[in-house]
């Protein structure tokens, strides 16, 4: 049996996705629809270069007009939002509405909530909602349920990840591999961690630690938002503790905090010398160009810590995730780990292994199929026993 994909968002990580569908996910045709037809048109060319048939086809639509999503939405399976996470609402009512099945990339967990309102909806619809896929916040939570099941008695669970250029562009130590405002939205507000049983707001920014990770090296690991998502209420009840953070090279965390300080993160227009600038889209268009990077090499590194009993005794497990740009087909650690988690979420949707309505990301499919559908494709990782 085939299947009929929409990809919104031609951009790298749609790509990515595009390309995993097309190979795993029997695609009989794939739809890469973006605001910029030639971006379009670029992407399913890679896409069919790739896989040797012409499987992928491009079309022009606005993520923010549902008119135009819709009329592409015909007889299409399962779509794949790959745009910012503000379209992600009105993406999902029109897919219930158009009887499709959606997959997105999310990025910010109030409009996660959002959308699982619609869950009867969805029911109604007979479709599948699945938001906030990707690699964080969703790989790294479907890791941490991956490591849960893997102990009798789970206690608690820390999650570090990155994504990394293997050159970092001084003085920033890092280089773009998606939209800015991902970063940006991830480095603002709090993180919602579990800590003695309870729900705790952690500030972004904070308790900063060295963490070593083969073959980086030293990297320096402190707290973001956005990447926990729902997984918290989720797993409340069930652990102690529940927590996350990202990993950088050493000087990164306070460069941009100093950023955050200064106001640069805020989307409320100031008045400069009587023109009305907001902070983030003038921060946006100074640093973008700067850490950009069209061709980084880069390295995705995820550790996923697992603690309480196996077998009557007090164990630790440790799941540590190493992937890398690849020569061959081009794309990023980052699009690869990004797009793949999202293609196989896609797959199951297709295959109805996932039941219509709206899920939580870390509940929708077992943690252990999507890792080892992973490893088919290449995707290494090392589980470790204490």
């Amino acid at each position: 049996m085939t299947y009929r994909y929409l990809i919104i968002g031609a951009g790298k990580q749609g790509t990515a996705a595009a390309y995993d569908l097309a190979k795993f996910g029997e695609a009989s045709q794939i739809i890469m629809a973006d605001m910029d037809l030639d971006a379009a048109a670029r992407a399913a060319k890679r896409v069919n270069q790739l896989i040797g048939r012409d499987v992928a086809s491009p079309a022009q639509a606005d993520a923010s007009d549902s008119s135009q999503l819709a009329s592409l939405m015909d007889g299409i399976d399962v779509a794949l939002s790959a745009v910012p996470y503000y379209f992600n609402v009105e993406i999902t009512k029109t897919c219930i509405e158009k009887g499709v099945s959606l997959c997105d990339m999310g990025g910010n967990t109030d409009i996660v909530w959002e959308q699982l309102e619609l869950d009867e909806e969805a029911k109604a619809a007979g479709v599948s909602i699945v938001p906030d896929c990707g690699m964080g916040p969703g790989l790294i939570n479907t890791m941490a349920v991956y490591v849960m099941d893997l102990l009798d008695k789970p206690r608690e669970v820390i999650l570090y990840d990155a994504g990394l250029p293997l050159e970092p562009i001084a003085p920033w130590k890092y280089a773009m591999t998606y939209h800015i405002n991902g970063l940006t939205n991830e480095y603002s507000g709090d993180a919602t961690f579990i800590r003695n049983g309870k729900i705790t707001y952690v500030p972004t920014f904070t308790e900063r630690e060295i963490i070593t990770f083969e073959p980086l090296g030293e990297l320096e690991a402190f707290v973001i938002s956005g990447s926990m998502s729902t997984t918290p209420q989720t797993h409340l009840g069930k652990l102690e503790r529940y927590e996350n953070k990202v990993l950088r090279y050493p000087g990164h965390m306070h460069t941009f905090e100093a950023y955050k300080r200064l106001g640069l993160f805020s989307e409320e227009p100031i008045d400069v010398n009587g023109q009305s600038i907001v902070p983030r889209d003038l921060y946006h268009t100074l640093l973008a160009p700067h850490i950009n990077a069209e061709n980084v090499k880069d390295i995705g590194i995820m550790r996923a810590i697992g603690i309480g009993e196996k077998e009557g005794k007090e164990s630790t497990v440790t799941i540590d995730l190493i992937d890398r740009f690849d020569e061959e087909t081009g794309f990023t650690a980052m699009e690869r780990l990004t797009g793949w988690h999202c293609a196989v979420m896609m797959g199951f949707q297709a295959r109805q292994k996932i039941g219509a309505g709206a899920h939580r990301m870390e509940l929708a499919a077992p943690a252990v199929e999507i890792m080892e559908s992973l490893r088919e494709r290449g995707i290494k990782y090392e589980v470790y026993w204490e």
